[in-house]
This record gives structure tokens, C-alpha cells and sequence, in this order.
């Protein structure tokens, strides 16, 4: 009985997880370049590290944790980014945790029209395990010392690979990445559970505002979307981040408000956040809108980017995707 409770305690925080979102996210996705696609490997002049931090509802014991930190580079003679991405996310009693460590590559090519593509590819390992010690069974409660259960939960390795394409101008981008793709196994009883297929698809455009009154306002808007698919589940992002330097504000509708068999109403995300020269740093708060309303605690979020050694190389005049930083 006290085995089938140890499965039971990880199916568990396994379904309760996949009922919200198969795989982990961030609000401020395009802050995880590396996470959202590797083809934004090497899209800046030079280096770029990223950290990330996400509080998922903080208000349940034990709640959902992310952590992310990812470091890229742009090549100029090869036309190509390289890319190092550390993952995990835990959750649970047990701190059920999932670990990934990636090496991402893209391509850039290169069009007159001015339009550039650049395909993108990560290979993965990944981890995931539980930690046994933090349990407590019938026998230690009742005896006052160690338990005499054995654990029957062992670590489960395995390999995953990610692709993406991302289409963009000075303007404008749109991407696509399929995530997931060799289905790797996540049992940790020596069964066969593969996680299902993941496909994002996410685009927006940035334009000035205020231009064309020749006021030199400096200020622009960059409304956005991410789309993402898994198994049976869906879920858009739709929002719009507002910029002067060094101020940056954004918000997000997190759902599905149209679509009968889809329709549902997930979280509001907040953004604020400062930009200046190389370095930004994020703050978000998700509130939550479902019915989970008033019980989850919402969602906290922080981002860090700084990027160093950056110049146009002599090689090639690069134009960089006009995403936001955040």
C-alpha cells in the first residue's frame, strides 16, 4: 500500500501539472530565447546570458518552480549562434524535478528582400527524478525512526531534441518550433510514458509610435502572440509591451476566449521591467482568472539579460530580430 502511494503521490502532481500545461512555461517567453526556439541562438552581435525564475502558485504548498539560464553566441564567419541552455522545474512534496541540458545551433540566411530565416536545432539530455528522503511514511510517524521502505523510484535519463524556424525583417517575426520531438520517456517505474509532441508557433511586430507627428518620443509598441499545442491541451499568449528607454511595461491575456471545445481563461500577466544599454532585468505577475481564482496565488516571474561583447561585425551587416528583449 505504501508503494502504491509513492505512484499514486507522483501520478498525481503529474496530472495536476498537465491539466494547466504538459511543459513548463514563462510569461516572459521571449526572455528564454534558447527555451522558446533555438534558431534565437546567436541573434544578438556577440554573447547574451539569460536567467530566469518563475513562482508558480505560491499560495499551494510545494508549488511549481522554473529555473533557466542560457548563454548564446553569434558566429560571423560561419553565419551561426551556438547555444547552452540549463532547465529544471520541480513540484511537489516529493520535489518531483525535471532537468535538461541542451546545445542549440541556427543557421542564418540571408535575403535581398531583407527578410532573414534561420532555422534551428537542440539536442537534449534530460532528467527527471524524485526526492525520496522528503517523504514520510506510516512507519517513521509512528516509530520516530528511518523508514524501512525501500526505494523502488529511480532516476530516469533520456535524450530529446527540439526544432524551430524563425522568419523575420526589421519589423516583424513569426517562428514555429516542434518540441519533444523524440518523445522521451518520463515513468519512473520502468514503464514506457513518452511525452507527447509539443508545437509553438508565436510572432508579432514592433513599429514606433508618435513618428509621424515628428514627435521625438522614442517610445514603441510590440503586440505579440505564442501559440502552443500539446497532446490534447492548447493555450495562446496575446499581449503588447510598451517601451521607452529605460521603461518597460507589457500585459498579457493568457486563454483561449473563442472555440467551444477550446475555449478557456487561464491568467492576466503583468510586466514591468528596464532596459539600459546591454542589461534588463523583468518582473511579472500572472493573476489568475480561471476558476483556480482566489486559491493559486497567481504566478511570480523574473527575468535577467545582459549581453556583452556586441558591435556589427565587418564581416556582415546584421539586422537583429525585433523582438522584445522581455
Amino acid at each position: 500500500m505504501k508503494r502504491i502511494f509513492i505512484v499514486f503521490l507522483i501520478l498525481s502532481i503529474s496530472i495536476v501539472k498537465a491539466g494547466y500545461s504538459q511543459d513548463s512555461q514563462f510569461s516572459q517567453f521571449y526572455a528564454s530565447p534558447l527555451y522558446l526556439a533555438p534558431s534565437f541562438a546567436g541573434s544578438t552581435d556577440g554573447d547574451r546570458i539569460n536567467v530566469n525564475y518563475r513562482n508558480q502558485w505560491p499560495s499551494i504548498s510545494k508549488s511549481f518552480q522554473t529555473y533557466s539560464i542560457g548563454y548564446d553566441h553569434y558566429f560571423p564567419h560561419l553565419k551561426s549562434g551556438f547555444g547552452l541552455l540549463l532547465f529544471r522545474e520541480q513540484a511537489g512534496a516529493s520535489l518531483l524535478a525535471t532537468t535538461n541540458v541542451g546545445i542549440a545551433y541556427s543557421y542564418k540566411f540571408r535575403f535581398r528582400s531583407g527578410w532573414r530565416i534561420s532555422p534551428g536545432l537542440t539536442f537534449f539530455y534530460t532528467q527527471r527524478n524524485v526526492n525520496f528522503g522528503s517523504l514520510e511514511f506510516y512507519d517513521e510517524l509512528n516509530s520516530g525512526t528511518a523508514t524501512t521502505e525501500q526505494d523502488i523510484l529511480g532516476k530516469k535519463a533520456d535524450v530529446d531534441a527540439t526544432f524551430s524556424a524563425l522568419a523575420f525583417n526589421k519589423n516583424i517575426w513569426f517562428g514555429f518550433t516542434w518540441d519533444r520531438i523524440l518523445k522521451p520517456n518520463r515513468s519512473l517505474t520502468g514503464e514506457e510514458l513518452e511525452d507527447p509532441w509539443k508545437f509553438s508557433i508565436y510572432g508579432g511586430t514592433k513599429f514606433n509610435i508618435f513618428d509621424k507627428y515628428n514627435w521625438a518620443s522614442g517610445q514603441s509598441l510590440s503586440p505579440s502572440f505564442l501559440f502552443k499545442m500539446q497532446d490534447k491541451y492548447s493555450q495562446l499568449d496575446i499581449g503588447v509591451y510598451w517601451y521607452q528607454e529605460p521603461l518597460v511595461l507589457g500585459i498579457w491575456y493568457r486563454g483561449i476566449p473563442v472555440f467551444k471545445d477550446l475555449a478557456s481563461n487561464d491568467a492576466i500577466a503583468f510586466l514591468i521591467g528596464f532596459k539600459v544599454d546591454q542589461f534588463s532585468i523583468g518582473y511579472s505577475y500572472d493573476l489568475t482568472i480561471s476558476k483556480l481564482v482566489g486559491f493559486t496565488g497567481g504566478a511570480h516571474e523574473i527575468s535577467v539579460t545582459y549581453m556583452f561583447n556586441q558591435g556589427v561585425t565587418k564581416r556582415e551587416k546584421r539586422k537583429i530580430i525585433p523582438c522584445p528583449t522581455f
